[in-house]
């Protein structure tokens, strides 16, 4: 029962990996297509889309907010590996552990600022960009870095269990 579950939710991490990468993919597409169209405009008709250069804007912090939350699903975050070098592989894993849980911490209160912004822009900001009012274009932040989080905390909660069969191991055989 508890492998058929982790092979259940192995599978629906797997899915939402592919929806993620499908998502950047397509916002990276879609930046090229305008950012081209807009050129073209400009250059043929000396004019363009008023609407297209914010809306290129919004779509650069969307494809960098995914592009960090997918960096961070594969481990390829931004890191300053220094005490690593100085201490026994043995304690690895308890670094590692201790890493992903201030991560988790960081990008935890970086999702309370950023709803905390998003409610503001939604109480103080007006504009709207092809009806969309600015705020619905920045739940970006809330969005990714709560996912950041969680995918801290998930890299945590591995980092137990590793912990936890490396001591089973020394138990059974010391």
């Amino acid at each position: 029962m508890v492998e058929r579950l982790r092979r259940i939710g192995a599978g629906a991490l797997a899915l939402f990996a592919r929806l993620e990468d499908s998502f950047l993919c397509l916002l990276l597409a879609a930046m090229t297509l305008l950012a081209c169209w807009q050129i073209l405009l400009r250059f043929l008709f000396a004019g363009g889309l008023v609407w297209a250069d914010q809306l290129l804007r919004y779509l650069v912090l969307w494809a960098g907010m995914f592009g960090a939350v997918i960096a961070t699903r594969e481990g390829r975050h931004i890191a300053i590996d220094i005490v690593s070098h100085l201490l026994p592989g043995r304690l690895m894993p308890f670094l590692r552990l201790i890493i992903d849980l201030f991560s988790a911490a960081v990008s935890g209160v970086l999702t309370w600022a950023a709803v905390v912004f998003v409610q503001n822009e939604r109480l103080y900001g007006g504009e709207i960009l092809l009806a969309i009012p600015f705020w619905g274009w920045n739940l970006i932040f809330p969005i990714a870095f709560g996912l950041i989080t969680l995918r801290f905390l998930g890299a945590a909660a591995g980092e137990c269990r590793s912990l936890r069969q490396q001591c089973q191991l020394r138990q059974a055989g010391g």
